[in-house]
């Protein structure tokens, strides 16, 4: 595992905790995007580089 990748994932935490205290409808959205992130990531690892 890169650097990138273990910094990334708590910035990501991040930006959607903030995001869904501030516009709680964004929750769905946020689940949903991550999900389909992280699913294109288990099926083709190889995406990010």
């Amino acid at each position: 595992m890169d650097m990138v990748d273990i910094a990334l994932a708590p910035l990501v935490a991040l930006i959607a905790g903030i995001l869904i205290l501030v516009m709680p409808r964004l929750l769905n959205y946020i689940v949903a995007f991550y999900l389909i992130i992280v699913g294109l990531i288990g099926l083709f690892p190889g995406l990010l580089g």
